[in-house]
């Protein structure tokens, strides 16, 4: 008897866009009322990685980790399909239709009402986001549309090598700098700290619980309130993100507003890419949720370090990767509400104890 499996969010993350706007407008306020605390946070950085948001990314991770069936892991391997459309997705089509709507709105709509130095600046730092995809972040979109996360494992860590030997190339070309500078301490450690520490913390916990008091209490007794402390973590991380960019906004809300429209088409239109081959692919509902989701979202803390790195903390190219990070988790969660909301377009997967 085949059991169905429910995609439902829960009360806390059914309303997940009231809390978001809220912690949207705490984090501007706060930034702005102690502009000086806002600073203080962000220079505790290392390598351009700032240390805490990655102490509140590991509580988004950890609560995920802890509840991932690590044998499922081994079982991604056996379906290629979804891994090779991200890589193809993700490095031959997403960064040229970054670039392609980078210059179709800010060098001919937007082009009578923007300078044009500073276009090409507002160009170059989306296209550092287009060729940037996701990795930690990933996880946590995975997880609230109910995605297979062994497979997302596998993906996170395919892209994350990917992006070492791919990044500064495709960077080179499309930015049409002879010598880009990568920042590949920063591409190393976000990875080790948003990925690998909560990683290991979540595999130790899970084995050695499980060890000990048995797979039943560990289901029923420690997980029942991880989904809310790794949602709770994410909206503390969105707080904190706003306190540090809300000057942005309200310094140049117009220039925001127009970076952001060519970021969002991207991201549908990726999204809407992945959804759609998947469903050619035919991949299950589990598999396509997170292989869509991977390239519609993007690692913006390399693409802001290799914009600073580049051209500057002030300069447009930075201000073009703020606005990804600004427009990064309301979207993202309105795509997971698409993929919840469209999951019978796609086979179920089956698991183990289950039949079709």
């Amino acid at each position: 008897m085949s059991k169905e499996k429910s995609y439902d969010l829960s009360f806390f993350q059914k309303y997940l866009t009231v809390w978001v706007a809220l912690c949207i407008t705490a984090g501007i306020t706060l930034g702005a009322v102690f502009p000086g605390a806002a600073e203080a946070l962000n220079s505790m950085a290392y390598a351009q990685v700032n240390i805490p948001i990655a102490v509140l990314l590991f509580g988004m991770m950890f609560p995920i980790m802890v509840q991932i069936d690590f044998n499922e892991v081994v079982n991604a391997f056996k379906a290629p399909k979804p891994v090779l459309m991200t890589l193809v997705i993700n490095w031959g089509i997403k960064p040229f239709t970054m670039f392609f709507f980078a210059w179709l709105f800010f060098r001919v709509i937007f082009a009578p009402f923007v300078d044009y130095d500073m276009a090409s600046e507002y160009i170059a730092g989306m296209i550092l986001l287009g060729i940037a995809p996701c990795t930690a972040m990933v996880l946590v979109w995975s997880y609230l549309s109910r995605g297979f996360m062994g497979l997302t494992l596998v993906m996170v860590a395919i892209n994350s090598l990917t992006m070492l030997f791919l990044y500064a190339p495709l960077g080179n070309f499309l930015l049409g700098v002879a010598e880009m500078v990568v920042p590949f301490m920063t591409i190393f450690l976000s990875v080790m700290l948003y990925v690998g520490v909560s990683l290991a913390a979540g595999y130790i916990t899970r084995t050695q619980l499980i060890k000990r008091r048995g797979i039943e209490w560990y289901e029923r007794v420690f997980l029942k309130h991880m989904g809310t402390i790794s949602v709770a973590s994410l909206l503390l991380t969105l707080v904190f993100l706003f306190m540090l960019q809300g000057s942005v906004i309200l310094a140049s809300p117009l220039i925001v507003a127009m970076i952001a429209v060519p970021l969002i088409i991207q991201t549908f239109v990726i999204f809407g890419l992945g959804y759609g081959v998947s469903k050619l692919l035919g991949l299950t509902y589990e598999e396509a949720a997170p292989a869509s989701m991977i390239g519609a979202s993007n690692h913006f803390e390399v693409a802001i370090a290799t914009a600073v790195t580049i051209f500057g903390v002030t300069s447009g190219a930075a201000l073009s990767t703020v606005v990804g990070v600004l427009i990064e988790v309301p979207i993202m969660l309105l795509l997971v509400r698409i993929c919840l909301n469209t999951h019978r377009w796609f086979p179920a997967r089956v698991t183990a104890g289950q039949t079709a």
